[in-house]
């Protein structure tokens, strides 16, 4: 692809070639049939384990709220690294988000305050856009120099404006107020019924179901019909398709009428706003409060999400839902919950190595089977696993399963380029 659009396809069918990425990739049958089989596989985990949390409702509540900035902060950065702008600046736009989001919220309540925290993230992918767009600054740079100033503007206005406040500080702001949720009546209690008789897989899919209608807020339903919104605009729409143009091969595109430098800003802006939001999301739903460090790294993660869902929207939401369900996992039983998950990882990566040698893929198969048996007797000749490596799973989880990915990743071809109208690349 990158050697079609970058040498020998002439412009004209630039765009054409671009199109044909939307039929590429696993499909709806493919990622659902995926799903079930993860699904059966926690399922008999659970039943040989006893470890019940692994599919309960709780699980799934608490791996939605975990993984909603996830995947709204990879959202972000899909969407401008889609325009050919690398944009590792997420963390700073979020933070960015958290301190608006806050502060408006206070005395006009948590939808203001939500839009206040979109607003805020686009101000700082604005001011990225300028400095990589416009300015032609390298764009890792711009990226850290909006890491580090998200996180000094937050300190200086809280200092100015919530210092004095009940309950506020230099690095927290008062109690703000919090979106509503909502629970779907009738079907929440009948799966959460269903979940308590613990019946093989039939209990599990409840477990899972209940957990995503019981106590949700409407920023995360909000959050989730993104990802089709993003699939919609990006691939089936002429807007989406100038605009993956952009990261593709700019100057074609240029020729073709595209007013590049629009595209770049308007993606980079946007990129801006889902982090402002996941931001938001942080100080107005998983909190009740602004507090400094309130992002944790999570604008990173939405990164690593990005990569492993390579560079689109289906696979970003696994990425994120992987992080989110680990780090659940661990924040709720701990130690039981993942050693028992090394028994599904196991069985998954086993799994994995049979389709890897039906293909003939004997190397690699060989490795994945290796990894798996390891892991297998790993869960076999231990009763638990260390606190320490409890709190790092859903990183150590991340990790692995983008060091198994990357050999299929393939990034925009002009991600990271600089482009001046006119120019030849």
């Amino acid at each position: 692809m990158a050697t079609s659009l970058g040498q020998a396809a002439t412009p004209g069918k630039v765009l054409g070639s671009i199109a044909l990425q939307a039929r590429r990739g696993l499909g709806v049958r493919g990622a659902l049939a995926v799903a079930g089989v993860l699904v059966l596989l926690l399922a008999v985990t659970r039943a040989i384990t006893g470890a019940d949390d692994l599919t309960s409702s709780g699980s799934t509540g608490a791996a939605l709220r975990l993984a909603v900035p996830i995947l709204l902060a990879g959202l972000a950065g899909l969407w401008a690294e889609r325009a050919g702008v690398v944009n590792i600046g997420l963390e700073g736009m979020m933070v960015l988000g958290t301190w608006s989001g806050a502060y408006v919220a206070l005395d006009h309540g948590p939808w203001a305050g939500i839009l206040a925290g979109i607003v805020g993230g686009a101000l700082g992918g604005l001011l990225h856009a300028v400095a990589t767009v416009t300015f032609g600054v390298d764009h890792i740079v711009s990226g850290v120099a909006l890491n580090l100033l998200g996180p000094g503007v937050a300190r200086f206005l809280s200092a100015l404006l919530f210092t004095g406040r009940q309950g506020g500080g230099v690095t927290q702001s008062p109690q703000v107020p919090q979106p509503p949720v909502f629970t779907v009546p009738g079907l929440s209690s009948g799966l959460l019924s269903v979940e308590k008789h613990h019946w093989f897989l039939v209990s599990d899919v409840a477990g899972i179901a209940g957990g995503a209608v019981t106590n949700i807020s409407w920023i995360t339903v909000i959050a989730l019909l993104l990802v089709p919104f993003t699939v919609a605009v990006l691939w089936f729409t002429p807007f989406g398709l100038r605009l993956r143009s952009c990261g593709e091969n700019p100057y074609a595109a240029e020729s073709l009428g595209v007013n590049v430098y629009l595209y770049k800003y308007v993606a980079v802006v946007c990129s801006g706003g889902f982090a402002g939001l996941a931001g938001a999301f942080l100080s107005l739903v998983a909190s009740n409060y602004y507090r400094e460090d309130q992002t944790g790294g999570r604008g990173f993660i939405g990164l690593a999400a990005m990569i492993f869902g390579n560079w689109r929207p289906g696979g970003l939401a696994a990425g994120a839902g992987l992080f989110g369900y680990t780090d659940a996992l661990q924040l709720r039983q701990g130690e039981t919950s993942v050693h028992a998950l090394l028994l599904g990882a196991g069985l998954a990566l086993v799994l994995f190595a049979g389709t890897l040698l039906w293909r003939r893929q004997r190397v690699a198969g060989g490795v994945v089977l290796g990894i798996g048996l390891a892991v297998l007797a790993l869960y076999q000749f231990t009763g638990s696993i260390p606190q320490q490596f409890t709190s790092a799973t859903p990183y150590v989880t991340t990790l692995l399963v983008l060091a198994l990915a990357s050999q299929r990743l393939r990034m925009p071809a002009a991600d990271g380029q600089t482009y001046r109208r006119g120019s030849s690349s």
